[in-house]
């Protein structure tokens, strides 16, 4: 019997589904072992996680890459919906991605970042990478080896294979022009906004001890009042700040310090504008590609978004001042305590060794040094063991700190040891993006800014909702910001914001 096309066509597409759904649940319960292995795991569980874990991911591997799913995906004809067609326009990506990488490398990867990363949190506290290199170096071979069969594969640059993963569509050469931009405008940008703070009334400190439960507490209080469902998440403490988890069970994790109670308070206003994103894609497209967040640098949009664009204006600082002196005592009549100087603490300029901790207008310096030190570690121009040298030359270049130890530089963030390579550039972009889309939020609707002085976020998530969350991976970074602002991605917006708040130049 000959099966008409269409209805083979048909039943090829409602396959591919079956099986991205499988792949989809494999993936939360990877998310859920690695927020358990980076937040409470025990260390002596170490290799066995790493075993379990590389286990999964070959599974998911193997589903993506079985025989007849070549034939599948070219016979496949998805409904006349256009979220239907982005869905098998995103199976065919995620395939050829994973079509191009042997699953034996696939496992010795998952293997090898998760060693490393076990590593890398004794090294980052004793400052000591000559103790990580080893590790280091099998990780940055196996990435190179995956670059090049991703290259080979897909027509592109290893570095550009490396990129798609993480932002499909971007490539190096988008990236250079916009980071050439920021690297000529930094250093005057940096001296300006320094010269302008010092006309400025002096900030007076927060005085600790910060009770670390009043914190979390304050903490919770924050992630509700902008939108983050308790139902379906949760907040953890882990060494670096992360979001992660599973649908519907949104993980997002902070560090807290008695002595700053300000730091744990942005890294989870941070941490929820991910998860607000994760919480708010597409539900009827659950553990299918075009479900998915669309890619990081719009991830990172949106957790710049809350964090550097909403937490750190006036508005949102006339809101939490009293917040904060309930949480932690301060009086009504205490300086310290007072919006105006909370809100000059938040958006004090000060160039510093920890990318996390980092101002905007210093921050994008962080990232050009890690850009730079990756895209030549990948090309094969810098050996791993020159890389705190060459790390600390450039951050004294950009912001004029000599960086005392290692656990102040190369050292401090776990993407490279965790096979994240292609990753960092996404943070400026994002921070690029988030600007854009505060400047078109505003212009759409003058109540939001008001509103947030209000503890209104209510406003700001209806606007973010259907323009970026609930579009998925239906369409590009591009036309999903241009559909959104009007305008593609572009430094405009960002680069007023910046002398704006920090130079007070229109």
């Amino acid at each position: 019997m000959n099966i008409p096309s269409g209805m083979a066509g048909q039943q090829a597409h409602d396959t591919l589904r079956q099986r991205f759904a499988r792949m989809g649940h494999i993936r939360n319960a990877l998310g859920i072992l690695g927020w358990d292995k980076d937040t409470m795991m025990p260390t002596g569980a170490s290799d066995s996680r790493a075993e379990s874990i590389a286990t999964l991911a070959v599974l998911s591997h193997e589903l993506m890459t079985a025989p007849d799913m070549g034939d599948l995906l070219a016979r496949a004809q998805a409904p006349d919906d256009a979220m239907a067609r982005a869905n098998l326009h995103e199976m065919r990506r995620q395939h050829a991605h994973a079509a191009a990488v042997p699953s034996d490398l696939v496992e010795a990867m998952s293997r090898a970042s998760s060693r490393c990363e076990m590593t890398w949190r004794t090294a980052r506290q004793n400052s000591d990478f000559a103790s990580l290199l080893p590790e280091l170096e099998t990780v940055l071979s196996l990435t190179r080896e995956i670059a090049a069969a991703k290259a080979q594969a897909l027509g592109l640059s290893p570095y550009d294979a490396l990129l798609d993963q993480y932002d499909a569509g971007t490539r190096q050469a988008d990236i250079d022009p916009v980071f050439a931009e920021l690297a000529s405008e930094l250093p005057d940008l940096i001296r300006t906004a320094l010269a302008h703070q010092a006309t400025l009334p002096a900030t007076v400190p927060l005085s600790g001890p910060f009770d670390v439960p009043a914190q979390a507490r304050l903490g919770h209080e924050t992630m509700r009042a902008l939108g983050f469902d308790m139902q379906r998440g949760r907040l953890d403490v882990s060494l670096h700040p992360f979001c992660g988890g599973a649908e519907d069970d949104v993980r997002i994790t902070t560090r807290y310090e008695e002595q700053d109670c300000i730091n744990a308070l942005m890294g989870i206003v941070h941490e929820t504008g991910h998860a607000l994103y994760e919480q708010g894609l597409p539900r009827e497209w659950r553990a299918q590609p075009v479900g998915e967040a669309r890619g990081m640098s719009l991830h990172e949009s949106q957790s710049l978004l809350m964090e550097m664009q909403v937490a750190r204006s006036q508005p949102f600082m006339d809101w939490m001042a009293p917040r904060l002196r309930g949480a932690f005592g301060g009086t009504d009549t205490d300086p310290a305590w007072q919006a105006d100087n909370l809100h000059r603490l938040v958006t004090r300029v000060r160039p510093g060794f920890i990318r996390v901790d980092a101002d905007e207008v210093t921050y994008p310096a962080h990232i050009l040094v890690r850009y730079e030190m990756e895209t030549a570690l990948i090309a094969g121009k810098m050996k791993l063991s020159d890389l705190p040298e060459a790390f600390n030359a450039r951050i004294h270049d950009l912001l004029g700190l000599k960086v005392p130890e290692d656990r102040l530089g190369c050292l401090q963030d776990i993407h490279w040891p965790s096979g994240a390579w292609g990753y960092f550039p996404t943070y400026t972009l994002g921070a690029v993006i988030a600007a854009q889309l505060r400047a078109a939020a505003e212009r759409d609707d003058p109540t939001i800014m008001p509103g947030i002085g209000k503890g209104d976020f209510a406003p700001l998530l209806a606007w973010l909702r259907p323009r970026i969350h609930a579009r998925g991976s239906g369409a590009s970074t591009s036309e999903i910001v241009r559909d959104a602002t009007g305008a593609v991605p572009n430094t405009g917006p960002y680069l007023r914001h910046l002398r704006q708040r920090y130079c007070a130049l229109a």
